[in-house]
């Protein structure tokens, strides 16, 4: 499933497709994603100008002039393909896509949204675990995909006692704790392996052992810049391709070529030179290096 750096890569391709112009047409191909849309989805995006794509946690949003923000979760196998017109192939000096996936008419692509300068939006998800929906932007926070979301990696409230907080007390493993939504939201499971390796701290071992008196440890100061640190050379990189992923102007992430643990298991580590270990935990594989990840 695409992570924080995959979505923040998309979005960045589509803001300068998207921001300022007016949808005109939309196309449903099917009845939902994983959910139905909404009622009235198409009408309440066909003349609508959009004002500004932004990003929180795994979901795109896109703030729109009439009030409406749209809310875009890629889910595993979700990506946009942007088809410019001849005008705006011209003002942004490439042809994203060739004409075999011009149409829209694909078995996997299900939305399709006409600008008013010709470019074409295709959104196509083969497993069909994307979403859809329409919120009031004035109250978009409390939309039941948003609500309870917690901290924002890249935000500027992301830092080790705010972090702290979240932790003191708490006997999950570090790693279920940083994977928790309503905690830290958008870190997936790639970026949390390689975080935890950079920090030499343990998958398994308390989060709550990080905080001492309801102070932050240096280890808790350690982990959160590098949080920052691999998500910000991830968005740089175009983040990771697995499988799937590809940005909004087709090309794929190159990050996993940096991975020092993720899907590594049992070659050396790069630091100290022991074996990478897999171990499953919450139904998901993880990867470290036992002997320097304490």
């Amino acid at each position: 499933m695409p992570e924080l750096p995959e979505v923040e890569t998309v979005m960045r391709g589509l803001a300068p497709v998207l921001e300022g112009r007016r949808i005109e047409k939309v196309r449903l191909c099917r009845e939902g994603l994983r959910f139905p849309f909404p009622k009235g989805f198409a009408a309440g995006l066909e003349g609508a100008r959009v004002e500004a794509l932004s990003r929180r946690a795994k979901y795109i949003l896109a703030a729109m002039d009439n009030g409406q923000t749209l809310i875009v979760h890629l889910g595993m196998t979700g990506r946009f393909s942007v088809v410019p017109g001849a005008a705006a192939a011209r003002s942004l000096g490439v042809f994203y896509f060739e004409e075999a996936v011009a149409s829209g008419d694909g078995p996997h692509d299900h939305v399709v949204l006409a600008l008013d300068d010709g470019t074409r939006l295709i959104f196509t998800d083969p497993r069909r675990f994307g979403l859809m929906d329409l919120a009031e932007t004035a109250c978009c926070t409390e939309h039941p995909r948003l609500k309870g979301l917690g901290l924002e990696p890249l935000g500027n409230d992301f830092n080790a006692e705010a972090v702290a907080r979240q932790f003191d007390g708490k006997k999950a493993p570090l790693k279920a704790a940083l994977l928790d939504q309503r905690i830290i939201a958008g870190l997936g499971n790639i970026y949390v392996c390689e975080a935890l390796f950079r920090a030499r701290l343990s998958p398994t071992r308390r989060a709550g052992s990080l905080v001492k008196r309801g102070k932050p440890d240096p280890r808790l100061e350690d982990l959160t810049r590098h949080v920052r640190a691999v998500l910000a050379e991830a968005i740089a990189a175009g983040g990771s391709t697995l499988r799937d992923f590809a940005g909004a102007d087709g090309r794929e992430g190159f990050f996993q070529e940096r991975f020092d643990v993720y899907d590594r298991a049992g070659a050396p580590c790069p630091r100290c030179g022991h074996t990478i270990t897999r171990k499953v935990q919450s139904g998901r594989s993880t990867f470290f290096c036992s002997h320097c990840q304490r």
